[in-house]
């Protein structure tokens, strides 16, 4: 018997540190010193050649977070047989997956199923924000994988909605108005289509700058059958940098979706508007904050979920013995 409990004994301190993990910085400092750093490489390769990869990957973790949690569920691929949330509309645009390949591929190569997909998302955003002018921000990490991606389940705010009907999602996931405003400003990296802002130049929008305007206009009309949608800049500055840019664009009327120039127009979201552009260091302080806000809703800790081999699949279910 009293060989028994000890052996219970012992499996219980194996077990319950996994199942009472709780999301931490340097989560895989002992089984995977290298995680971050591994990360990191992969990130700083691709952007050498592709600086637009820091708003794919803040896209992704956004649509990602906004979903399930986040719980990498926007990675998975469809199959024949089940489509997955990739298939949804808001994420036919999403990209950068090769990148978050890449970086699982290494990892699994130095430490295999020990790093999730979910936190190479969180890690890759924070490392690309970073290198495009952006706060370096301490990710906590220890998220697991999910296990459920469905297309049915994508419902994100889109960029047409006023700043309230925003907030109603924003708020969903518990996050404040600030909250809200702060993470829009990620816009300051990112591009739109067309078919997105396409009304309001069409409608001669009165709160949109007419230079701004004739200036979307002329992108729009260049649309042919090799780019039949093609993109412009949110931040009419510098598109390219991670700062407070877009904030002072938004305050002079040159916001290219709707909702992006209502954040600088509605009573809800204009103060926090102005702290911004008055104050870059102060965006940048709020923004790192948020995100390590954002990449905490509904994570999967413990024995929760997974860690896929494979970002893109689900790892095969061990066969029931009959």
């Amino acid at each position: 018997m009293r060989l028994k409990a000890t052996f219970l004994l012992l499996l219980l301190n194996l077990i319950l540190p996994l199942a009472l993990a709780k999301l931490s910085v340097g989560f895989y400092g002992r089984s995977c010193p290298k995680a971050e750093s591994i990360v990191q490489a992969a990130v700083r390769r691709r952007f050498t050649r592709d600086k637009s990869i820091t708003a794919a990957l803040l896209r992704m973790h956004f649509h990602d977070c906004f979903v399930r949690g986040c719980d990498a569920s926007i990675l998975i691929d469809s199959t024949r047989k089940m489509s997955s949330e990739k298939d949804a509309g808001p994420n036919l645009t999403v990209r950068g997956f090769e990148l978050i390949d890449d970086a699982k591929k290494a990892l699994e190569a130095t430490c295999p199923s020990r790093v999730s997909c979910a936190d190479i998302i969180a890690l890759a955003t924070r490392d690309a924000v970073f290198l495009s002018g952006g706060p370096f921000y301490r990710v906590p990490t220890g998220r697991r994988d999910g296990l459920v991606s469905n297309p049915d389940d994508v419902n994100l705010p889109g960029p047409t909605l006023s700043v309230s009907q925003a907030f109603h999602s924003f708020r969903a996931k518990n996050m404040t108005m600030d909250d809200m405003v702060t993470l829009l400003g990620a816009h300051t990296v990112g591009v739109a289509h067309c078919s997105i802002f396409l009304d309001r130049i069409i409608g001669s929008d009165p709160t949109m700058d007419r230079g701004l305007r004739n200036k979307l206009n002329a992108i729009c009309s260049a649309a042919s059958g090799s780019n039949p949608d093609p993109t412009a800049f949110l931040d009419q500055g510098t598109p390219l940098t991670f700062d407070n840019q877009f904030f002072k664009q938004i305050g002079l009327r040159r916001g290219v979706m709707k909702i992006d120039q209502e954040l600088a127009n509605d009573r809800l979201s204009r103060r926090t508007v102005s702290g911004f552009t008055a104050n870059a260091t102060l965006f940048r302080t709020r923004f790192a904050e948020a995100m390590v806000k954002m990449g905490n809703i509904q994570v999967l800790e413990g024995r929760a979920g997974e860690i896929r081999k494979n970002c893109r699949v689900f790892n095969p279910r061990p066969k029931r013995r009959v």
